[in-house]
C-alpha cells in the first residue's frame, strides 16, 4: 500500500469539518494501527498517526470507518463550548488574576483550585465513554453520506475494532472497546438491544 495514495483517499472521505484541522501522518514505528493524541486547546492541528504496514491488513470499509471514527472523536473534543465548567474555569482564571494583583495568597490558591477542578472535569468529559460512543455514532453519520447504510457502517466499525486488537496482538478488547462493540452490535441489529444513530 502506497501511504501517499491512501492518505489522499482518506482525506477525500473526511467530513469538511475534519479537513480543516485533521492531518494524516504516516508513522510506521508505532505499534498501534491508528492513533491520535488527545487534542489540547492550544493545538490547532490534530494529527492522526497511521502505521500503514499494519493498516493494509484491514478491508477498505474497515479503514474508512476507523478513520471517520477517529476524525469524529478529534473534532468532537470541545474545550471552549459554553457550559458550567467552562464558565467556572473562566471565572477561576479571572478571580486568580485579580487576587494575584492584590497579593492575596489565599484568594489565588482558592481561584487556582477552582480552575483546576473545572479543567479536570472538562478533560474527563472529553475522554468519557459517552464521548467514545458519540464518536462512533458521528462516524456512522458521515459514512451514510459516503454510500454506506447504517447497518453496514456499524458492522464494518465493529469488525475493525476486533481486527485492530488482533493485528496489534492484544490479548483482548479493553472495557471501553467492549462497550463500543455492544453498542455497535445494537445499531447493526446483531443484539437484542435496539440501537440507532440519533441526529
Amino acid at each position: 500500500m502506497e501511504p501517499k495514495v491512501e492518505i489522499r483517499r482518506l482525506f477525500d472521505i473526511m467530513p469538511a469539518s475534519g479537513r480543516m484541522t485533521v492531518k494524516i501522518v504516516s508513522k510506521p514505528e508505532q505499534p498501534k494501527v491508528i492513533d491520535a493524541t488527545f487534542p489540547l486547546p492550544w493545538n490547532q492541528e490534530r494529527p492522526i498517526h497511521i502505521n500503514f504496514d499494519l493498516w493494509h491488513r484491514l478491508t477498505k470499509p474497515q479503514r474508512d470507518l476507523l478513520l471517520l471514527r477517529m476524525v469524529s472523536w478529534l473534532t468532537g473534543v470541545k474545550w471552549f463550548k459554553p457550559d458550567i465548567y467552562q464558565g467556572v474555569t473562566l471565572v477561576g482564571i479571572l478571580a486568580g488574576l485579580v487576587e494575584f494583583s492584590q497579593s492575596d495568597a489565599v484568594g489565588v490558591v482558592v481561584a487556582g483550585g477552582l480552575t483546576a477542578i473545572a479543567i479536570n472535569r472538562i478533560w474527563r468529559t472529553n475522554r468519557s465513554q459517552e464521548s467514545e460512543l458519540n464518536a462512533d455514532k458521528g462516524a456512522i453519520r458521515v459514512a451514510l453520506r459516503r454510500g454506506y447504510s447504517e447497518v453496514e457502517a456499524a458492522q464494518h466499525l465493529l469488525t475493525a475494532i476486533e481486527a485492530v486488537a488482533k493485528i496489534e496482538r492484544r490479548s483482548g478488547l479493553n472495557f471501553t472497546e467492549l462497550i463500543r462493540c455492544q453498542n455497535l452490535r445494537a445499531i447493526a441489529g446483531l443484539s437484542a438491544v435496539s440501537g440507532g444513530v440519533k441526529e
